[in-house]
């Protein structure tokens, strides 16, 4: 059986839903999870966690949606490569949603040919600003406002867990 090896960073949570949130993981890699929560200094108030996996490819999605649409809480979640497999990465904020993108063995994002062809004719129609398109379709207005909460994380206790399967 494949298997990739992941990292959920929750980059930001109010205290009272950091239970959800184990819970929440929990139940998608079906086994007992308890986050080491730190203070999040880059917002006062807020926790972080940080938890690396091992499980079947695609736990990257469901951890994702599984922690979509929570008002405050900051996320990514990636999933390296596996034979035959490329890696993704999910980030989300409450403001964004949820910004998905493949990844390469070297970690760039690969922005599929049909994606691109579409915001090429829509900067060409003058709807959209091409360059900004881009931007997004690389995930920067994500990481523009996740930096922040990354470089709060620096040093930070990870833990490793693999998906009982």
């Amino acid at each position: 059986m494949t298997t990739t090896r992941g990292v959920l960073y929750v980059h930001s949570a109010p205290r009272a839903l950091c239970p959800h949130v184990e819970w929440a993981v929990a139940a998608v890699l079906g086994t007992r999870v308890s986050l080491e929560w730190t203070r999040q200094p880059a917002a006062p108030g807020a926790w972080r966690a940080e938890l690396c996996w091992t499980a079947e490819p695609g736990t990257a999605a469901r951890l994702a949606s599984a922690l979509r649409g929570w008002h405050l809480l900051r996320f990514e979640v990636a999933a390296d490569p596996a034979p035959g497999i490329e890696g993704e990465r999910f980030s989300g904020t409450p403001e964004l949603g949820i910004f998905h993108a493949v990844t390469g063995v070297n970690g760039d994002i690969l922005i599929p040919e049909d994606r691109l062809r579409s915001a090429v004719l829509r900067a060409r129609s003058g709807r959209v600003d091409l360059e900004g398109e881009i931007a997004r379709l690389l995930g920067k207005p994500w990481d523009d406002e996740l930096e922040p909460f990354r470089h709060a994380g620096d040093g930070a206790p990870v833990r490793w867990l693999h998906q009982v399967v």
